[in-house]
């Protein structure tokens, strides 16, 4: 352990001298209220340290104590549920010492030492393990099994193995190496936050995340073990769309990172997901949840680390063979916390001051999602989806942070400040955001769900809102009377997939959560109108009689409709059909 002193403050940057035996990313102790930091710059014997503790009060001269440890998470039973900060401090363990603001210098474990765990082994005496094999389970939440995995680096043969009631730190199997060492395993193990979780190799995502969310799985999917965005101005509605994929996208464990948001949102997280039902298994969602919150009044250099502790702990789960889901909301917080540290270690800027790294770190996080072969001999797969909430000033997509994420990530939802104030959310800009998985996904969401034509079905409702945009240009330069009836149809029926498709109430009971299965019957309905009004024009139907009939009143409130109960959609399309085939022959709607 090196020991140095304290020679200089800067906020939250301390620099010490006599730290020649240091290393980069080393965790130090800082100051007699021993504060935690890390060493993000050597100088010779010089460390600059970032502090993720409130540094008032320190003063030059005071020790700093290096433990000679890079920055690591804990990793094993007891993650689900909880919350941690930034630095995987459990915050409801800090709140009994220190109530609601946290006292500097607390030191908790990670993981309660005191609680025992129920191991099963699935593994015995004599068998040959390497790292990764799962050698038992704990059953840590009613949805979640918590595999025991053999650690990076440990491999050979198990020397004894029990079975019973254990805490996190104590021995559960001796293995014996090649070479007649033995080596503990406990069921925690730990992992540097900085370096991505070994696996066997990557594979092509391939395999659709449903989320729900009607806009997204219609025309911007996003795959398992994929990258999304999601840029949006103040007040668009980027923190609701994250917590609408947190609740109802389809992975098994999702890690929600707060990094640098209002302390009210991850209230209202904390507050929700206790009480919202998962939809596959009717438990809370908290029961395979973990949250890591930052919010904005707490250390700044805190709020750097947090993403990485977010993706280390979602890598462990996705090495069991889970798809997780993790949400980081928002990076440019994150971004800004770089920022801010760079400015104070006074290194060059890069563009509107962040660092010139700025694009390779954004790249190092994004790169560490993926869909991967496991290590162990069993070669299960496990995919890790990172989705993150960019927020840029003003809006402006062109700044550094959401246009390096745009060159990383495969979707893009990008936020409309005009759709939010027209009240239509998710304020998702059809005309704008992309989706590079759309053409692999779709064939394989038809044959999955059983709904042949779902790509073309897409395909045609992005082109007629697309007609749409283009409408809109003449109606605003020589006026609606200026357009044919087709074309005025067209509108009519852009309108229907704008408010009654792609428009969703979020805090709906039914509203909020629409299966595949339901946005095929529900775009159909509307496109199945679309072909029909065209015949009906062409036959010499009046367009008002068209958008007076009753059925539009029911394509509105199809979304309504609950997923026990779909036949109703496929009433809704035979009606239609009786009501403009009755208006073409000239029967009693037409009079």
């Amino acid at each position: 352990m090196a020991n140095g002193k304290i020679v200089k403050i800067s906020g939250p940057l301390v620099v010490a001298e006599g730290m020649a035996e240091s290393k980069m990313f080393d965790v130090v102790r800082v100051g007699e209220k021993h504060l935690i930091g890390e060493i993000i710059e050597m100088r010779g014997d010089r460390a600059s340290i970032q502090v993720y503790e409130e540094t008032s009060g320190l003063r030059p001269g005071e020790p700093v104590i290096s433990t000679g440890e890079p920055l690591s998470v804990e990793l094993g039973p007891g993650l689900i549920e909880s919350m941690f900060d930034g630095i995987q401090r459990p915050l409801e363990a800090l709140v009994k010492i220190s109530g609601d603001f946290i006292s500097r210098g607390v030191d908790v474990p990670s993981l309660d030492r005191n609680k025992k765990w129920r191991f099963e082994p699935s593994k015995s005496v004599g068998d040959k393990v390497s790292s990764g094999d799962i050698i038992g389970v704990v059953q840590e939440t009613v949805i979640i099994e918590h595999r025991i995995m053999v650690p990076y680096g440990i491999e050979g043969e198990i020397a004894e193995i029990y079975s019973g009631d254990f805490t996190v730190t104590e021995t559960v199997a001796k293995i014996k190496s090649a070479d007649g060492s033995i080596k503990d395993i406990a069921l925690m193990q730990k992992w540097p936050v900085r370096k991505g979780r070994p696996y066997r190799s990557k594979i092509a995502p391939d395999e659709p995340m449903v989320t729900g969310q009607r806009i997204i799985d219609t025309f911007f999917p996003v795959a398992k073990g994929g990258t999304a965005c999601v840029p949006g101005p103040f007040g668009s509605g980027k923190t609701v769309v994250q917590h609408q994929l947190a609740k109802w996208a389809d992975a098994e464990v999702v890690v929600y990172v707060g990094c640098g948001e209002r302390g009210n949102e991850m209230t209202d997280v904390l507050m929700e997901f206790p009480k919202l039902k998962d939809p596959k298994s009717g438990e809370p969602l908290m029961k395979r949840t973990v949250l890591i919150a930052n919010t904005s009044n707490m250390p700044v250099a805190a709020r750097e680390a947090s993403i990485y502790t977010g993706i280390t702990i979602a890598e462990y789960f996705r090495d069991m063979g889970y798809s997780v889901a993790l949400m980081a909301d928002s990076t440019s917080r994150w971004a800004e916390a770089l920022r801010e540290m760079s400015g104070r270690l006074e290194e060059m800027p890069g563009e509107e001051g962040y660092p010139a790294y700025l694009s390779s770190r954004l790249a190092e996080f994004y790169e560490r999602a993926g869909k991967v072969v496991c290590l162990g001999s069993d070669k299960r797969i496990g995919a890790l989806s990172a989705i993150g909430a960019v927020s840029p000033p003003g809006g402006d997509i062109s700044e550094p942070v959401t246009q390096a994420t745009l060159k990383i990530v495969k979707v893009f939802w990008g936020l409309d400040s005009n759709l939010a104030y027209r009240r239509h959310f998710p304020a998702i800009n059809w005309l704008l955001s992309y989706s590079l998985y759309k053409d692999t996904l779709g064939p394989i969401m038809e044959k999955e769900n059983n709904i042949p034509g779902w790509t073309d079905l897409t395909g045609e409702a992005m082109k007629v809102l697309q007609e749409e945009s283009e409408l809109e240009e003449i109606v605003r330069l020589v006026g609606i009377d200026s357009l044919s009836e087709n074309d005025r149809w067209t509108l009519e029926t852009a309108r229907s997939i704008r408010e009654d498709y792609l428009h969703q109430n979020a805090f709906h009971e039914i509203d909020t959560y629409t299966s595949i299965k339901k946005q095929y019957k529900m775009l159909k309905l509307i496109l199945d109108f679309y072909h029909m009004g065209q015949k009906a024009l062409k036959g010499g139907v009046y367009l008002s009689k068209l958008t007076s009939l009753t059925v539009k009143e029911d394509i509105a409130r199809a979304k309504y409709t609950e997923e026990s109960n779909l036949q109703k959609i496929d009433d809704m399309d035979q009606k239609m059909t009786n009501e403009v085939e009755a208006l073409m022959e000239g029967g009693p709607s037409n009079a």
